[in-house]
């Protein structure tokens, strides 16, 4: 399936099907940290735990003013309607040709394919920047269904990072 990205009051939007993945800027940010819905209709009615950590990472480097457009927080969001049921992005932009990406579902979007869809888009996108030849992630090893995402996506294990299941992609998945 073709991703789409386009911009919307500049933030990136990347679209594949029923995933629709909003960026998800600073001001944005800000308010996903505090635990509240910015903008956004949430399927539970607020972020989830990882979103709110990733929206803090986000706060975090703007307020350090190495924050860069499209390497941080997307809202995954359903195409259809709009709802948002999760958070997936990266954990900052592009070092030595890697990118590190993460993710988190609502309990409600669970077990609906959306972090694979998520995953794969970002993946995507990212490998299709000039600058990214390998796209990172990194699972707790009791996460069993984090690591089944990973592994649709085309993840492959490599070397563990401490005490976390380390995985590397860099093919553009399909």
């Amino acid at each position: 399936m073709t991703l789409h990205a386009s911009h919307d009051d500049g933030r990136l939007v990347l679209t594949q099907g029923r995933l629709t993945l909003r960026e998800q800027l600073p001001v944005d940010a800000s308010q996903l940290a505090d635990g509240k819905p910015a903008s956004l209709v949430w399927i539970d009615g607020v972020p989830g735990e990882g979103t709110v950590g990733a929206a803090t990472m986000t706060v975090a480097t703007a307020g350090a003013g190495v924050y860069r457009p499209g390497w941080g927080l997307f809202a995954i969001t359903r195409t259809e309607d709009g709802t948002a049921v999760g958070g997936a992005g990266f954990h900052g932009p592009p070092d030595r040709g890697a990118v590190e990406i993460g993710y988190d579902l609502s309990e409600s979007a669970r077990g609906a394919g959306w972090a694979t869809d998520a995953a794969r888009a970002l993946c995507q996108w990212a490998l299709a920047q000039p600058n990214v030849m390998v796209v990172l992630a990194t699972t707790e090893p009791r996460n069993s269904a984090s690591q089944a995402v990973l592994e649709r996506v085309g993840f492959v294990r490599v070397a563990d990072r401490g005490e976390l299941w380390a995985y590397e992609l860099s093919s553009i998945p399909v």
